[in-house]
């Protein structure tokens, strides 16, 4: 049964997770404790051997082998491969779940469409959503075990009422040597098309969004299928673990202690003061290798994990309850289209039907949620300016801005390019109110034209002043 603790870490807290950690069930320890006793009697072992029964000289031998496996040890990168390996078995696992067929969505278009109080109304509604609860059924016993244990052959299917004895004979005279489990999903469309020829299903649309809905139920359970046929590949699973298993069979060695290295002392001339005695003195005699042993639990740890959910159709405590799925699948779902057809509670008023606004009540205990103001959005706590000219509304045209003075230009544009013309737009530049930019040669052209000499005097004299302002430093 899979383990779950969402309860005890919904707050977070202090020692939160630490209370997890005296569980049995489904921990690591149930998982990783005989590796880890193995690994434990192996370096004893070797650590008795090299202190009790090798001569001085095997010892010195035992040494150097130590001392290149320890560093040996280092060269493979084992978080690196083992970490990318970890989180593709977690996605895979996570994707496998959500493959699962469920019917809700289809028992419910089954419960709208196929119309009819009377036997064969209730007959149609409930055959089609047993032959989906059939193909689940045969999907899952093709990819797990607790499944195929319930169900071991065709005659306990029918036994537990997802398939009749002329079902199965059909069934059986269907010769194939791939995996049959689609064949109940055809009865279902052959089904749906005969309810609709009968008038059960009133029109082709119902009869569409049903099989669309069918189809994607289908689609799931090859899937599922899939996912057992196509595995990660061998070779990267081979990869991980042997570079797991020959990372702590270089550690059984080299993490061994053993005695300081002849010669390795310096010489008295490059000793600091007080370093004499240091340099003489070799590791610290670990008996029991601590660092070594949690390194071993992580890493191992890791692969176990990796090991567990690989699969998760199998038997182990996290795997997923296949048997449970089955029943909650067919109870629900016979429900839905037969006791719940038409049976619906009468309309009444709600109790927020007068009034303007629905404020659903508060216990005491949450009394204090109510009191914290709405999330309207991020920018709704933005300082905007006072400053009424930079609320006015222009209008945006590309020919109604003009170059900016050297003094308006941006910092950047003065480094970069000290003649070329500012993107940036201000009030000034812009156009002088909504309407066509201004234009002085047109204007001065116009008011010659029209006989007015006053008027094209000043359009010139207002001309002359712009172009003196943009010229200014």
């Amino acid at each position: 049964m899979t383990v779950s603790y969402t309860l005890k870490v919904a707050e977070a807290r202090l020692g939160g997770f630490s209370s997890l950690l005296l569980r049995w069930r489904g921990s690591i320890y149930k998982l990783l404790y005989k590796e880890f006793l193995l690994f434990i009697a192996l370096y004893a072992l070797l650590s008795i051997i090299y202190r009790l029964l090798l001569t001085q000289e095997q010892r010195h031998v035992y040494a150097q082998v130590a001392r290149y496996c320890n560093r040996s040890a280092d060269l493979i990168p084992l978080s690196f491969v083992l970490g990318f390996y970890v989180t593709l078995v977690v996605n895979r696992w996570w994707a496998q779940y959500t493959s699962i067929p469920l019917p809700d969505q289809l028992m419910c278009v089954i419960s709208a469409s196929v119309h009819g109080v009377d036997q064969r109304g209730r007959l149609l509604r409930r055959t089609l959503i047993r032959y989906a609860n059939l193909a689940s059924v045969l999907v899952l016993r093709s990819v797990s075990t607790r499944v195929l244990k319930r169900f071991p052959t065709m005659e306990h299917v029918v036994d537990a009422g997802f398939m009749s004895q002329e079902e199965r004979k059909k069934f059986e005279s269907l010769k194939s040597d791939f995996n049959k489990y689609w064949i109940p999903c055809v009865w279902f469309t052959n089904l749906a098309a005969q309810a609709r020829r009968d008038g059960r299903i009133r029109d082709d649309i119902a009869l569409c969004l049903l099989l669309e809905e069918l189809n994607k139920y289908r689609a799931k359970c090859s899937m599922l299928f899939h996912y057992d046929w196509i595995s990660i590949p061998l070779v990267y699973t081979q990869v991980v673990t042997i570079a797991v298993y020959s990372f702590f069979a270089l550690s059984l060695v080299g993490r061994q202690f053993v005695e300081p290295e002849a010669g390795r002392a310096k010489p008295q001339e490059l000793l600091e003061p007080g370093q004499e005695a240091a340099s003489t003195m070799g590791d610290l005699d670990m008996y029991v290798p601590l660092t070594t042993l949690l390194q071993f639990f992580f890493y191992a740890g890791w692969l176990k994990v990796a090991e567990q959910i690989i699969n998760p159709f199998g038997e182990d405590d996290d795997d997923f309850e296949t048997n449970q799925l089955i029943d909650r699948n067919l109870q629900v779902s016979l429900l839905a289209v037969d006791d719940m057809y038409q049976n619906l509670p009468p309309a009444e008023k709600d109790l927020y039907w007068d009034e303007d606004s629905a404020q659903p009540p508060y216990t005491v205990a949450t009394a204090a949620e109510a009191l914290r103001p709405s999330f309207l959005g991020s920018t709704f706590n933005l300082r905007v300016s006072d400053d009424p000219e930079q609320s006015m509304q222009v209008e945006a045209s590309p020919g109604s801005a003009r170059p900016l003075p050297a003094s308006q230009t941006p910092l950047l544009g003065r480094f970069l390019t000290a003649g070329a013309p500012s993107p940036a737009i201000s009030l000034r530049t812009f156009g002088r109110v909504r309407g066509a930019p201004w234009t002085p040669r047109v204007s001065r052209l116009r008011a010659e034209e029209s006989g007015d000499p006053e008027a094209a005097d000043r359009i010139e004299e207002a001309s002359v002043r712009s172009e003196d302002e943009a010229g200014e430093p």
